[in-house]
């Protein structure tokens, strides 16, 4: 299989308890063949009962065989982390679509990465990553207890004289002190942080306190809301170049939404702005970005956008769709 992302079928190997609430599961191809590549960083939709779900491959990039993810058992669970806790077993076969990455581990002198919870997933093969570069590291990683901090020992096992691993449970040590934490950071370091909004607030904002923002990396559970106007939202139009249609938007509707109720499919998975999965390519008009995953400077180049979560700045746009 090529390294383009697909979708396809996987059989369920095998299922590991990590921590308290916490699920490894092991997918392999039904008949034995190498599964795409990828890189640290990656992610892969699951498709479950009903939603499709997102989460970061956590086993080794040089292992083909195999793809690794844990999932989380959360209280108020949407549906996927309940299907993949509550029913899926193995031998049964899953979909999945991907890799795709939009967290990729860029070169630096040095890195911090911050991990809250299962955000602990993409920043362990980051730093396996970053061990392999020669590159120094610290990895911080906070949870509520030992026993719900996946893949600790794991973890821990990766240390040297250039890379420390500090655990921090909260209900040992309290709240993480990430403002000290990237203080501390060398020069040329960059900072990667992915775990609950509360965690990647405080980095965000020690990040821009210290004049470390534009060397954050964050991967984010959620899509955080952007403020509508203060006239509120307008509706726009939106021409599909490829297809030929011309769809209106109105102000309380998504564009993806809007796409659809006219019979213009689009892959779109979290539709929460934090997937990519329905990034799109803009030929004219002016994107209003609303989404969690694509840069400042993304942003201001205006070329791609999320449809599931961004609007229009201008009154018509045209999408390569």
């Amino acid at each position: 299989m090529s390294s383009t992302e697909s979708q396809f079928d996987l059989l369920v190997h095998r299922m590991t308890h990590e921590a308290d609430d916490v699920l490894s599961v092991e997918l392999v191809h039904p008949d034995g063949k190498p599964l795409p590549d990828w890189a640290p960083g990656a992610h892969i939709d699951l498709h479950t009962a009903g939603p499709v779900r997102q989460y970061s491959l956590c086993g080794d990039p040089a292992d083909t065989a195999r793809y690794r993810i844990a999932v989380l058992k959360a209280p108020a669970s949407r549906g996927g982390s309940a299907f993949v806790h509550h029913e899926l077993r193995p031998g049964a076969s899953v979909t999945v679509r991907g890799p795709r990455n939009h967290f990729p581990l860029a070169d630096a002198e040095s890195y911090v990465f911050i991990a809250g919870g299962i955000g602990v997933t993409p920043l362990l093969v980051q730093a396996r990553e970053a061990a392999a570069r020669g590159r120094s590291w610290q990895f911080w990683y906070g949870g509520r207890s030992r026993s719900a901090m996946a893949f600790s020992e794991e973890l821990t096992a990766l240390a040297t004289d250039d890379a420390s691993v500090v655990l921090h449970p909260k209900d040992e040590r309290g709240r993480m002190d990430v403002a000290g934490i990237l203080a501390q950071a060398p020069a040329g370091t960059r900072v990667y942080c992915c775990g609950p909004q509360s965690l990647t607030d405080d980095v965000e904002a020690a990040c821009t306190r210290l004049g470390l923002g534009d060397r954050l990396h964050v991967e984010r559970f959620a899509g955080t809301a952007a403020p509508a106007p203060e006239d509120g939202e307008r509706a726009f139009e939106v021409e599909c170049a490829r297809s030929g249609r011309t769809v209106a938007v109105g102000p309380d509707e998504s564009i993806v939404d809007a796409l659809e109720d006219a019979g213009v499919y689009v892959d779109a998975s979290c539709r929460d702005g934090v997937c990519g999965t329905c990034e799109t390519r803009v030929i004219e008009g002016s994107p209003d970005h609303r989404d969690s995953l694509l840069s400042s400077a993304q942003h201001a180049a205006g070329d791609v956008m999320m449809i599931c979560v961004s609007r229009c700045a201008s009154p018509r746009l045209v999408l390569d769709i």
